[in-house]
């Protein structure tokens, strides 16, 4: 794997990914490299340091890359409109240069638990690294058990990743979407995504899971997990 170091992409694509009328701009970032060459390699679940060229302010922010490792022509990312960076990141346009340093953090390892299931929790732009792991997952499905996704948003107009998310059952992988507010079609759980995990209370044997997105939710699946019999060991962070 490369080492971290600082260099220079360059912005592919910057679509919005969250529903118009949602006051939450979340847009999906595709960068690629200058020479369009293939990008440093990582695990999935790492993340890398954005930063703007030349200026102090807005200071860098780090960002978890969404593609998959497999996936050598660019890195995507899911950024929220939150603050100076992300609001900058937002708006700019194809051929934007910023500066990137990584990838960086201890990623998802999977490869010491081949044969096991998998459960990937997450909420909001947390699934971003996750999606990193489905994707290599879906490279090598063969390799793991049972796979389920649990992912929480606010809203349905908060949902990211729908048409992609519906089409995992392709590969044999299940998918559970909770919504924190619910609405008259809804027909999916509704709260937080620990809940819709201990309804289903999967099976600790032989499994494992990954967690990511806002340490609250990270904290409460954690409590949640352990209570259906995971061990620290088989509770991964990507940090």
């Amino acid at each position: 794997m490369a080492k971290s170091s600082t260099y220079r992409m360059r912005v592919k694509e910057n679509v919005r990914m969250t529903d118009p009328t949602c006051r939450d701009e979340v847009v999906q970032l595709t960068l690629e490299t200058k020479t369009r060459d293939a990008v440093n390699t990582f695990q999935a679940g790492q993340y890398v340091r954005i930063a703007i060229p030349g200026v102090q302010e807005p200071s860098p922010g780090y960002f978890a890359i969404a593609s998959s490792p497999e996936d050598s022509a660019g890195y995507e990312f899911f950024v929220k409109n939150a603050g100076s960076l992300s609001q900058y990141l937002c708006t700019i346009q194809g051929g934007t240069e910023l500066d990137i340093e990584g990838p960086m953090g201890k990623g998802f390892d999977l490869e010491s638990h081949k044969g096991c299931d998998v459960y990937l929790i997450g909420v909001g732009t947390g699934i971003a690294p996750l999606r990193s792991v489905w994707r290599h997952l879906i490279k090598h499905r063969d390799d793991y058990g049972h796979i389920h996704i649990y992912a929480g948003f606010l809203s349905s107009l908060h949902q990211l990743l729908t048409d992609e998310l519906e089409e995992l059952g392709n590969h044999d992988i299940e998918v559970s979407t909770t919504l924190e507010v619910g609405h008259d079609n809804w027909e999916g759980p509704i709260g937080y995504v620990q809940h819709a995990l201990e309804s289903d209370a999967p099976n600790s044997k032989n499994a494992v899971a990954c967690l990511a997105g806002m340490s609250a939710m990270v904290d409460a699946c954690t409590e949640s997990l352990q209570n259906l019999g995971f061990d620290d060991s088989r509770i991964l962070l990507n940090y």
